[in-house]
Formats: C-alpha cells, sequence, structure tokens
C-alpha cells in the first residue's frame, strides 16, 4: 500500500491537517513509523470518527474507550474495508470536460445513484469514476436522456440499498447480538466480523451479479412475450387455444399490517400455513402454485374450471384457518412459460384483476366464464372494467357458489 503523510491522509479524508493531528493524539489513528506515517486503510478510520463527532458523539468519550479497551478502530483495516473508495486525482469539472457530460448532468445522474456531490472542483470519488462511462454512454447515444438516467440511478440505488440494510439487519441479528450476548465485547465484535466479512464479501459480489442477470432474463423474456402477443393480436392471428390455461393471483388482505403488529414470526407461520392450503386445494385440479409474493401467491391451472374450483375453496378455507380473509384474479388465456416463470397479457390480466377483488371475492375474466363451469358455480357480470395496462376495457365477473 503507498504510505500516506498526515497532509495527504487529510486530503483523502477531506479534513485539515490539524484534525489529524488530534486524531492521532486522541489515540483514535495511530501513526506508523517513517515520514508517511499512515496507509489508505486508515482513511475509512478518519471517515467514520468524523462522521460521529459530527452525529453528536463526543470524540473525546471515543478515545477514552478505545483506551480502556472497549472499543478499537482497528477492524477497519481488514481486506472488507478496503473496498470502500478513496477520491481520485481528477476532479467532478475534469471528468465533465473530459467526458462531454454537461455538470449539471453528471451531478443529477451521481445523486441519483446515491453519491454525494460536493462541488464541480472537488475530487470525484473512485467509485463515482466507475459509472461514468456508463452515464457517458446512456448520453452519447442520444436513447437515454437525464431524466431516464436518474430514474435508472435511483433504482439501482434503492435496490442495492435496500438489499445492504437487510444483510446489516441479518448481521445484527444472527451474528452481532448473539456475541455481545455470550459477553465479549464491541472491539471483539466488529473484529471478528471483520474477518468473517472476507469470506463473505467475493461471494456476496458474485451473487448479486448473478440474481440481477436473472431478473434481466426474466424482464426481459416478458418484454418481448407482450410484444410478440401485440404483434399476433394486430394480425388477428392470436387465436384461442384448444386448451385453454388460466393464472390466478389469491392474496391476503391486510397481511402486511397484521405481520407489522405481530412481528415477523407470525408472518412465517402465515406463510408456512397458506402454502398447505394452496397446495390442498390447488393441485387435486391442476394447479401449480409457481410464485409467492410474501402476502399471496401465483398459480397456473391447466384450464379454468380448475382455478375457479380451487380458489372459491381456498377463499373459504383460508379464513377458517386463522388468516387473513383471500382475494383472487383469473384470468384465462395464452401463457409463456420460461425458466420456471410464466409470461404474458394472461398473466398480467390476473394480477390486475386480482387487485380489484374484495375480501372473499374471486372475480374471473370473461374467457374463464366462457369456459366449462365447474359444478354449482355461477357468475355474476360486474360489467366492463378499466384496468392499469391495458387499453380496451376487460369484462369481469364475480364467481359464486350455487
Amino acid at each position: 500500500m503507498e504510505a500516506l503523510t498526515a497532509a495527504g491522509l487529510a486530503r483523502l479524508a477531506g479534513v485539515t491537517d490539524a484534525e489529524i493531528g488530534r486524531l492521532v493524539d486522541l489515540g483514535v489513528l495511530v501513526p506508523r513509523e517513517g515520514a508517511a506515517p499512515f496507509l489508505p486503510v486508515d482513511l475509512p478510520k478518519v471517515r467514520l470518527a468524523v462522521a460521529c463527532e459530527r452525529a453528536g458523539l463526543p470524540m473525546d468519550a471515543i478515545a477514552a474507550a478505545i483506551r480502556a479497551g472497549r472499543l478499537s478502530f482497528a477492524f477497519m483495516e481488514a481486506a472488507p474495508y478496503h473496498r470502500f473508495a478513496a477520491p481520485s486525482d481528477r476532479t467532478c469539472r475534469q471528468v465533465s470536460e473530459d467526458t462531454g457530460i454537461p455538470l449539471d448532468a453528471l451531478r443529477e445522474s451521481l445523486e441519483a445513484m446515491g453519491f454525494a456531490w460536493t462541488s464541480p472542483d472537488e475530487p470525484i470519488r473512485e467509485d463515482e469514476l466507475q459509472v461514468v462511462p456508463l452515464i457517458q454512454l446512456a448520453m452519447d447515444s442520444g436513447i437515454i436522456d437525464e431524466a431516464w438516467m436518474a430514474r435508472v440511478g435511483r433504482a439501482y440505488a434503492e435496490g442495492l440499498g435496500l438489499a445492504a440494510r437487510v444483510e446489516n439487519e441479518a448481521y445484527r441479528a444472527r451474528f452481532e447480538e448473539p456475541v455481545l450476548t455470550s459477553g465479549l465485547g464491541q472491539r471483539e465484535a466488529m473484529e471478528r466480523a471483520s474477518r468473517l466479512a472476507a469470506e463473505f464479501v467475493p461471494l456476496v459480489d458474485r451473487a448479486l451479479t448473478g440474481i440481477y442477470r436473472r431478473q434481466q432474463e426474466l424482464v426481459w423474456t416478458e418484454h418481448q412475450v407482450e410484444n410478440i402477443e401485440a404483434a399476433l393480436e394486430e394480425t388477428g392471428a392470436l387465436a384461442r387455444p384448444e386448451r385453454l390455461p388460466a393464472m390466478s393471483f389469491l392474496d391476503l388482505t391486510g397481511y402486511t399490517q397484521l405481520t407489522e403488529e405481530r412481528g415477523d414470526q407470525v408472518a412465517a407461520e402465515l406463510a408456512a400455513g397458506l402454502a398447505v392450503l394452496v397446495d390442498r386445494s390447488s393441485r387435486p385440479r391442476g394447479g401449480t402454485p409457481v410464485k409467492w409474493l410474501g402476502d399471496g401467491v401465483m398459480l397456473h391451472f391447466r384450464d379454468p374450471a380448475g382455478a375457479v374450483a380451487a380458489t372459491l375453496e381456498l377463499v373459504d378455507r383460508v379464513p377458517a384457518a386463522g388468516l387473513p380473509p383471500a382475494h383472487v384474479g383469473v384470468a384465462a388465456g395464452p401463457v409463456v412459460v420460461q425458466g420456471g416463470d410464466y409470461f404474458g397479457r394472461t398473466v398480467n390480466l390476473a394480477a390486475r384483476v386480482a387487485a380489484r377483488a374484495q375480501a372473499g371475492q374471486v372475480l374471473v375474466t370473461g374467457p374463464v366464464a366462457e369456459a366449462p363451469a365447474p359444478a354449482g358455480v355461477s357468475f355474476a357480470e360486474l360489467g366492463d372494467l378499466r384496468l392499469k395496462g391495458f387499453a380496451a376495457p376487460v369484462r369481469v365477473l364475480e364467481a359464486r357458489r350455487g
């Protein structure tokens, strides 16, 4: 690693030389021998200490905890912390001039991606430089403008931010709290965590890439299927198949509020109970649960009659099992299956219809009602409804027993 002087470390951290000296005097920073006694691994220590003080935590008290052995910043020298970026040797203004990205567009895109903007003449971070080529290509191509680049950037930041927060929750619940409960101090807990993270972090990076590519595959395939269906519909070639499959969405009413009130353990128990009921009602009628959605499930059926019979039974059984009431949407039509997932207008239509159902209702589309019905089932017309994502009104009916 490149050795740093106090002035060099101060420049990277965005603080004064005097601030580095104060951290050394307090024992928060421990210099090494030589004229350049610091290393890049000292940078996150400075950032953490300064952030704590700006948040109102007294630096003197932090130093006292370090001297007493209750706290240490040494864990930040572990490999996982080496990945956090340092300032580069280029300013934001220089990057703007070199790439042709207007300063305002560069600022807006970086801020949308979760980076903090200071001023055009401050050094740009190394991790910010990694996303600059994407911003440049997007704008040079003319396909993605500034507004869409910011929207995409926010989606990246929000999705990955959620993943990072849930990771941290898992760390606290499954590692930090048990370690502290066992009697070890915060210092030992953090040092152990750093060693453990060295094994996890590279695998998480690879896993995130794999998960993202899978999600791209699903979204791109769905888009392609919708385009094909639209083209066939325009030419009149989208004929009804001899065997009409059906998709249904079942959601539990008030599930989110209930789990917030009663906790994650209750949520897990509800999900397990719902899974048992869904299997018992759907599989004997040609149904297969294909995707669990937290507060519900998406199912595929060989024919509409099986979908109607199973879901009517489910809306009766679900409350009797102590679960929140269910509401269901069923649609029939072509379904494309690829990679274990289900795509197409029929899938989307079932979800939209389910969203319009009230607790205890099973709502179906016209083709479901026109197919052979299960014994003892009738359909009540609700009229043509406007549903999000569908240009023409959709005929919707309620399935009822008797």
